[in-house]
């Protein structure tokens, strides 16, 4: 029996598969722990289940001697130095596929809200601003037959994308993989020019942190909005207050933020066009349940000595 720290509480029955074989301490605040916390509890650890929260750089694996493997909560795994992991023969996995509809669901719920000025609408009916029906309030943008531009092909990606051919939208993309032929292949440059809306799913590296900067924002179209469910980091904040303040873009939608969660006093917030929610790309029970069985699979696994479901490669 091998001893497990969880570093949250997760929806459904999967933690109990885990507890049914190895000694499990699962942490029980809704603040993930501190470093320090994760330190002292992860370090009689032979296995760890961690979310995007949880920093797990080298010398956190380097202080858990014992640590055999790292199930990561998420299919991002920027949180956690894979080299450093690899060196040890450690062991890091993830939870791909289970989240992809969920996450595009948002996205476009996203894309919908900003488009259509349903936060403004919705604060006017409770603020008892709602007169009457007028012809010139709230006017939003069209998104049937509008361009959407993806950054980043992937499985949210090509998801996103077929919802955005259902809305009859022409979609435009970059990075990732090949796409059906019924969207096009094209530059970042060209994207940001031609796109109404701009959608972020690419993974966080040292390629695509502040790949949406000043210079990116400026390319973008001045009706355009841009979304982001991918992660925080891969947008300038500063550079994108600026951007909806000065009317270089008509607003942003966003699920991630850099930091995260964003101060309440954060400058961003004020400024004009933007909707925030609270990182809920997979909130949905089946979604986040699914995540859990995976995490645990993966970690039963490593413990057991066998191949991860599904697990990161690692290059030292």
């Amino acid at each position: 029996m091998a001893r497990c720290f969880v570093t949250r509480e997760l929806p459904g029955p999967a933690l109990d598969r885990l507890r049914s074989r190895h000694e499990v301490e699962v942490w029980p605040e809704r603040l993930p722990p501190a470093p320090a916390e994760l330190a002292s509890r992860a370090a009689p650890a032979e296995g760890l289940l961690t979310t995007l929260n949880d920093r797990v750089d080298a010398a956190l694996i380097e202080h858990c001697a014992g640590l055999r493997v790292i199930s990561n909560y998420a299919v991002g795994h920027d949180n956690i130095d894979l080299a450093a992991a690899a060196a040890r023969r450690i062991a890091v996995g993830n939870t791909p596929d289970v989240l992809t509809e969920a996450t595009a669901d948002l996205t476009f719920a996203l894309l919908l809200a900003a488009a259509r000025k349903l936060p403004e609408a919705i604060a006017s009916v409770r603020e008892g601003d709602w007169l009457t029906w007028e012809p010139s309030r709230y006017l939003g943008q069209a998104v049937g037959g509008a361009t959407l531009g993806i950054v980043g092909l992937g499985r949210i990606g090509n998801a996103v994308a077929q919802r955005a051919l259902g809305f009859g939208m022409t979609v435009l993309y970059t990075g990732g993989g090949p796409g059906p032929d019924s969207i096009s292949r094209v530059p970042l440059d060209r994207l940001l020019a031609e796109a109404d809306f701009v959608s972020l799913h690419c993974p966080l590296t040292r390629a695509t942190r502040r790949l949406i900067d000043a210079d990116a924002l400026a390319r973008m179209r001045s009706n355009a909005i841009l979304i982001n469910t991918s992660r925080g980091p891969i947008v300038d904040p500063d550079a994108l207050r600026v951007a909806l303040v000065e009317g270089q873009i008509a607003g942003a939608a966003l699920d991630v933020t850099d930091p995260e969660p964003l101060p309440a006093d954060d400058p961003l917030l004020s400024a004009p066009g933007l909707i925030v929610v609270p990182h809920i790309g997979s909130a949905t029970r089946a979604a986040r349940e699914q995540m859990a069985e995976l995490a645990v699979e993966n970690l039963l696994a490593g413990l057991d000595g066998r191949p991860l479901p599904h697990q990161v490669q690692a290059v030292i």
